[in-house]
Protein backbone atom coordinates (compact mmCIF):
# COMPACT_ATOMS: atom_id res chain seq x y z
CA UNK A 1 0.00 0.00 0.00
CA UNK A 2 2.82 2.73 1.17
CA UNK A 3 4.24 2.01 -2.37
CA UNK A 4 0.95 2.78 -4.11
CA UNK A 5 1.21 5.94 -2.48
CA UNK A 6 4.88 6.56 -3.05
CA UNK A 7 4.37 6.21 -7.13
CA UNK A 8 1.24 8.53 -6.65
CA UNK A 9 3.86 11.11 -5.13
CA UNK A 10 6.71 10.38 -7.66
CA UNK A 11 4.10 11.03 -10.35
CA UNK A 12 3.02 14.20 -8.91
CA UNK A 13 6.76 15.34 -8.60
CA UNK A 14 7.14 14.47 -12.63
CA UNK A 15 3.98 16.77 -13.28
CA UNK A 16 5.13 20.12 -11.14
CA UNK A 17 8.81 20.06 -12.44
CA UNK A 18 7.43 19.39 -16.02
CA UNK A 19 4.68 22.18 -15.70
CA UNK A 20 6.89 24.74 -14.34
CA UNK A 21 9.07 24.79 -17.44
CA UNK A 22 6.44 24.45 -19.83
CA UNK A 23 4.85 27.21 -18.01
CA UNK A 24 7.53 29.69 -18.48
CA UNK A 25 8.06 28.27 -22.66
CA UNK A 26 4.59 29.28 -23.24
CA UNK A 27 4.48 32.35 -21.67
CA UNK A 28 7.30 33.77 -23.20
CA UNK A 29 6.22 32.41 -26.36
CA UNK A 30 2.54 33.42 -26.00
CA UNK A 31 4.06 37.18 -25.50
CA UNK A 32 6.47 37.51 -28.05
CA UNK A 33 4.69 35.62 -30.31
CA UNK A 34 1.33 37.68 -29.50
CA UNK A 35 -1.03 34.58 -29.06
CA UNK A 36 -3.36 34.30 -26.32
CA UNK A 37 -3.84 31.13 -26.78
CA UNK A 38 -0.26 30.28 -25.30
CA UNK A 39 -0.57 32.72 -22.62
CA UNK A 40 -3.92 30.56 -22.08
CA UNK A 41 -1.71 27.59 -22.11
CA UNK A 42 1.00 29.25 -19.76
CA UNK A 43 -2.07 30.07 -17.47
CA UNK A 44 -3.56 26.52 -17.61
CA UNK A 45 0.28 25.15 -17.07
CA UNK A 46 0.50 27.17 -13.88
CA UNK A 47 -2.56 25.48 -12.11
CA UNK A 48 -1.15 22.31 -13.07
CA UNK A 49 1.39 23.04 -10.96
CA UNK A 50 -0.45 23.63 -8.03
CA UNK A 51 -2.53 20.91 -8.71
CA UNK A 52 0.07 18.42 -8.73
CA UNK A 53 1.12 20.13 -4.79
CA UNK A 54 -2.36 19.43 -3.93
CA UNK A 55 -2.42 15.48 -5.04
CA UNK A 56 1.28 15.41 -3.31
CA UNK A 57 -0.41 16.80 -0.09
CA UNK A 58 -3.39 14.88 -0.39
CA UNK A 59 -1.53 11.88 -0.57
CA UNK A 60 0.64 12.12 1.74
CA UNK A 61 -1.96 13.08 4.31
CA UNK A 62 -3.78 9.63 2.71
CA UNK A 63 -0.85 7.66 3.74
CA UNK A 64 -0.92 8.05 7.34
CA UNK A 65 -1.65 5.15 9.45
CA UNK A 66 -5.52 5.16 11.34
CA UNK A 67 -5.23 6.83 14.75
CA UNK A 68 -8.09 7.53 17.90
CA UNK A 69 -9.32 10.81 16.19
CA UNK A 70 -9.54 9.10 12.31
CA UNK A 71 -10.11 5.41 13.55
CA UNK A 72 -11.04 4.87 9.58
CA UNK A 73 -7.66 6.64 8.28
CA UNK A 74 -6.90 9.59 6.65
CA UNK A 75 -7.68 8.25 3.09
CA UNK A 76 -10.59 10.41 2.01
CA UNK A 77 -8.00 12.94 1.81
CA UNK A 78 -7.28 11.79 -1.69
CA UNK A 79 -10.13 12.48 -2.42
CA UNK A 80 -10.96 15.76 -1.64
CA UNK A 81 -7.74 16.35 -3.71
CA UNK A 82 -9.09 14.99 -6.33
CA UNK A 83 -12.34 17.02 -5.83
CA UNK A 84 -10.11 20.03 -5.47
CA UNK A 85 -8.39 19.45 -8.62
CA UNK A 86 -10.99 19.02 -10.42
CA UNK A 87 -12.37 22.63 -9.31
CA UNK A 88 -9.38 24.08 -10.73
CA UNK A 89 -9.84 22.77 -13.87
CA UNK A 90 -13.30 23.82 -13.50
CA UNK A 91 -12.05 27.64 -12.74
CA UNK A 92 -9.41 27.71 -15.16
CA UNK A 93 -11.77 26.76 -17.59
CA UNK A 94 -14.20 29.54 -17.05
CA UNK A 95 -11.05 32.16 -16.79
CA UNK A 96 -9.63 30.88 -20.31
CA UNK A 97 -13.21 31.51 -21.87
CA UNK A 98 -13.73 35.04 -20.55
CA UNK A 99 -10.38 35.92 -21.29
CA UNK A 100 -10.91 34.18 -24.96
CA UNK A 101 -14.10 35.79 -25.39
CA UNK A 102 -12.45 39.37 -24.11
CA UNK A 103 -9.92 39.02 -27.04
CA UNK A 104 -12.02 38.23 -29.96
CA UNK A 105 -14.10 41.83 -29.08
CA UNK A 106 -11.01 43.19 -29.06
CA UNK A 107 -8.73 43.89 -32.38
CA UNK A 108 -5.38 42.22 -32.49
CA UNK A 109 -2.33 41.19 -34.60
CA UNK A 110 -1.94 37.66 -35.72
CA UNK A 111 -0.05 35.56 -33.81
CA UNK A 112 3.79 34.71 -34.99
CA UNK A 113 3.62 31.53 -37.12
CA UNK A 114 6.94 29.90 -35.23
CA UNK A 115 4.36 29.35 -32.44
CA UNK A 116 3.47 26.90 -33.92
CA UNK A 117 6.49 24.68 -33.33
CA UNK A 118 6.38 26.09 -29.26
CA UNK A 119 2.74 24.41 -29.74
CA UNK A 120 3.94 20.55 -31.06
CA UNK A 121 6.69 20.48 -28.66
CA UNK A 122 3.66 21.46 -25.73
CA UNK A 123 1.67 18.80 -27.21
CA UNK A 124 3.89 16.00 -27.38
CA UNK A 125 4.95 16.39 -24.14
CA UNK A 126 1.78 16.87 -22.04
CA UNK A 127 0.17 13.86 -23.80
CA UNK A 128 3.54 12.02 -22.98
CA UNK A 129 2.98 13.06 -19.25
CA UNK A 130 -0.20 12.24 -18.83
CA UNK A 131 -0.37 9.08 -20.27
CA UNK A 132 2.58 8.12 -17.97
CA UNK A 133 0.64 9.58 -14.83
CA UNK A 134 -2.98 8.41 -16.24
CA UNK A 135 -1.46 4.80 -15.92
CA UNK A 136 0.29 5.63 -12.62
CA UNK A 137 -3.40 6.41 -11.51
CA UNK A 138 -5.31 3.29 -12.71
CA UNK A 139 -2.60 1.14 -11.29
CA UNK A 140 -2.74 2.29 -7.94
CA UNK A 141 -6.34 3.07 -8.18
CA UNK A 142 -6.46 7.04 -7.27
CA UNK A 143 -8.49 9.32 -8.14
CA UNK A 144 -6.37 11.80 -7.61
CA UNK A 145 -3.66 11.34 -9.44
CA UNK A 146 -6.32 10.47 -12.52
CA UNK A 147 -7.47 13.71 -12.23
CA UNK A 148 -3.87 15.23 -11.83
CA UNK A 149 -3.25 13.49 -15.43
CA UNK A 150 -6.32 14.64 -16.78
CA UNK A 151 -5.03 18.29 -15.69
CA UNK A 152 -2.16 17.67 -17.85
CA UNK A 153 -4.24 16.03 -20.45
CA UNK A 154 -6.45 19.17 -20.48
CA UNK A 155 -3.32 21.19 -21.14
CA UNK A 156 -2.05 19.26 -24.42
CA UNK A 157 -5.91 19.72 -25.70
CA UNK A 158 -5.69 23.67 -24.97
CA UNK A 159 -2.25 23.74 -26.93
CA UNK A 160 -3.74 21.43 -29.46
CA UNK A 161 -7.02 24.13 -30.12
CA UNK A 162 -4.13 26.53 -30.17
CA UNK A 163 -2.17 24.73 -32.67
CA UNK A 164 -5.56 24.68 -35.30
CA UNK A 165 -6.57 27.92 -34.40
CA UNK A 166 -2.85 29.55 -35.17
CA UNK A 167 -2.61 27.73 -38.23
CA UNK A 168 -5.84 29.36 -39.17
CA UNK A 169 -4.89 32.46 -38.32
CA UNK A 170 -1.79 32.96 -40.13
CA UNK A 171 -3.17 30.81 -43.27
CA UNK A 172 -6.36 32.31 -43.88
CA UNK A 173 -4.23 36.03 -42.91
CA UNK A 174 -6.27 39.49 -42.79
CA UNK A 175 -9.69 39.48 -41.18
CA UNK A 176 -9.29 35.72 -38.94
CA UNK A 177 -6.76 37.12 -36.36
CA UNK A 178 -9.04 35.99 -33.60
CA UNK A 179 -9.57 32.36 -34.78
CA UNK A 180 -6.79 31.15 -31.77
CA UNK A 181 -9.00 33.36 -29.49
CA UNK A 182 -11.78 31.04 -30.73
CA UNK A 183 -9.81 27.91 -30.03
CA UNK A 184 -9.03 28.91 -27.02
CA UNK A 185 -12.74 29.01 -26.48
CA UNK A 186 -13.19 25.65 -27.61
CA UNK A 187 -10.77 23.94 -25.66
CA UNK A 188 -12.29 26.04 -22.43
CA UNK A 189 -15.39 23.97 -23.35
CA UNK A 190 -13.55 20.67 -23.43
CA UNK A 191 -11.67 21.61 -19.87
CA UNK A 192 -14.59 22.44 -18.18
CA UNK A 193 -16.70 18.72 -19.21
CA UNK A 194 -13.67 17.13 -17.98
CA UNK A 195 -13.36 19.36 -14.46
CA UNK A 196 -17.02 18.28 -13.93
CA UNK A 197 -17.37 14.61 -14.63
CA UNK A 198 -14.24 13.98 -12.67
CA UNK A 199 -15.94 16.18 -9.90
CA UNK A 200 -19.04 13.96 -10.25
CA UNK A 201 -16.74 11.24 -9.45
CA UNK A 202 -15.33 12.55 -6.31
CA UNK A 203 -18.17 13.92 -4.42
CA UNK A 204 -19.95 10.28 -5.25
CA UNK A 205 -16.87 8.92 -3.39
CA UNK A 206 -16.83 11.17 -0.65
CA UNK A 207 -20.62 9.94 -0.15
CA UNK A 208 -19.74 6.40 -0.25
CA UNK A 209 -21.08 5.56 -3.19
CA UNK A 210 -20.25 1.82 -4.30
CA UNK A 211 -17.18 1.54 -5.43
CA UNK A 212 -18.79 -0.81 -8.54
CA UNK A 213 -19.97 -4.53 -8.85
CA UNK A 214 -16.60 -5.85 -9.61
CA UNK A 215 -15.12 -5.69 -6.48
CA UNK A 216 -18.62 -6.44 -4.72
CA UNK A 217 -18.32 -9.89 -6.59
CA UNK A 218 -15.26 -10.82 -5.67
CA UNK A 219 -15.54 -10.30 -2.21
CA UNK A 220 -18.85 -12.67 -2.02
CA UNK A 221 -16.98 -15.09 -4.29
CA UNK A 222 -13.66 -15.16 -2.02
CA UNK A 223 -15.83 -15.06 1.33
CA UNK A 224 -18.13 -17.77 0.24
CA UNK A 225 -15.13 -20.11 -0.69
CA UNK A 226 -14.19 -20.61 3.21
CA UNK A 227 -15.47 -23.75 4.75
CA UNK A 228 -18.02 -23.31 6.92
CA UNK A 229 -19.97 -20.39 5.35
CA UNK A 230 -23.54 -21.09 4.30
CA UNK A 231 -24.29 -17.69 2.68
CA UNK A 232 -23.26 -13.98 2.44
CA UNK A 233 -26.51 -11.75 3.22
CA UNK A 234 -24.97 -8.60 2.90
CA UNK A 235 -21.96 -7.05 1.26
CA UNK A 236 -21.06 -3.41 1.91
CA UNK A 237 -18.02 -1.54 0.25
CA UNK A 238 -17.07 1.71 0.69
CA UNK A 239 -14.21 3.25 -0.68
CA UNK A 240 -11.38 5.95 1.09
CA UNK A 241 -8.37 6.72 -0.85
CA UNK A 242 -6.50 3.88 -1.94
CA UNK A 243 -8.40 1.40 0.30
CA UNK A 244 -11.67 -0.33 1.24
CA UNK A 245 -13.61 -0.88 4.16
CA UNK A 246 -15.90 -3.88 4.04
CA UNK A 247 -19.14 -4.63 6.26
CA UNK A 248 -20.13 -8.22 5.57
CA UNK A 249 -22.87 -10.26 6.77
CA UNK A 250 -22.32 -14.47 7.02
CA UNK A 251 -24.65 -16.91 7.36
CA UNK A 252 -23.19 -20.59 9.13
CA UNK A 253 -24.73 -23.46 11.18
CA UNK A 254 -26.52 -21.95 13.87
CA UNK A 255 -25.66 -24.46 16.28
CA UNK A 256 -22.09 -23.85 15.91
CA UNK A 257 -20.30 -22.72 19.60
CA UNK A 258 -19.81 -19.01 19.31
CA UNK A 259 -16.03 -19.35 19.52
CA UNK A 260 -16.30 -21.60 16.21
CA UNK A 261 -18.04 -18.44 14.87
CA UNK A 262 -15.39 -16.42 15.85
CA UNK A 263 -12.71 -18.22 14.69
CA UNK A 264 -15.02 -18.44 11.08
CA UNK A 265 -15.38 -14.32 10.91
CA UNK A 266 -11.35 -14.38 11.09
CA UNK A 267 -10.90 -16.75 8.56
CA UNK A 268 -13.67 -15.12 6.35
CA UNK A 269 -11.45 -11.84 7.12
CA UNK A 270 -8.04 -13.43 6.21
CA UNK A 271 -9.26 -14.23 3.15
CA UNK A 272 -10.40 -11.04 1.71
CA UNK A 273 -7.37 -9.21 2.63
CA UNK A 274 -5.07 -11.93 1.37
CA UNK A 275 -7.46 -11.35 -2.26
CA UNK A 276 -7.60 -7.91 -2.00
CA UNK A 277 -4.36 -6.32 -0.28
CA UNK A 278 -6.12 -2.67 -0.69
CA UNK A 279 -8.79 -3.67 2.03
CA UNK A 280 -7.86 -1.63 5.53
CA UNK A 281 -11.04 -2.51 6.68
CA UNK A 282 -12.89 -5.96 7.59
CA UNK A 283 -16.11 -5.99 9.43
CA UNK A 284 -17.65 -9.43 10.03
CA UNK A 285 -21.16 -10.06 11.48
CA UNK A 286 -21.73 -13.76 11.96
CA UNK A 287 -25.60 -14.98 11.45
CA UNK A 288 -27.32 -18.32 11.68
CA UNK A 289 -28.41 -19.73 8.25
CA UNK A 290 -31.57 -19.58 7.05
CA UNK A 291 -33.03 -21.70 4.03
CA UNK A 292 -35.10 -20.68 1.86
CA UNK A 293 -37.74 -23.27 1.54
CA UNK A 294 -40.47 -23.79 -1.37
CA UNK A 295 -43.40 -21.33 -0.23
CA UNK A 296 -40.75 -18.56 -0.04
CA UNK A 297 -40.37 -19.19 3.73
CA UNK A 298 -37.59 -19.52 5.59
CA UNK A 299 -35.80 -21.66 8.04
CA UNK A 300 -32.93 -21.74 9.95
CA UNK A 301 -30.90 -24.65 9.59
CA UNK A 302 -27.87 -26.49 9.33
CA UNK A 303 -25.21 -26.03 6.27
Amino acid sequence: MQSDFDRGVRSAQLGMITNAALALVKLIAGVVGNSYALIADAVESSADIFSSLIVWGGLRIASRDPDDDYPFGYGKAETVASATVSLMLIGAAAGIAVEALREIRTPHHAPAPWTLAVLVAVVIAKSLLARRVGAVGSEVGSMAVKADAWHHFSDAITSAAAFIGISIAVWKGAGWESADDWAALVAAGVILYNGISMLRTSLAELMDHTPGEDIGHSLREVSEQVAGVSAIEKLLVRRSGLSYHVEIHVQADPAMPLAAAHSLGGRVKSAIRAKHPRVRGVLVHMEPYERQTGDGRRETGGS
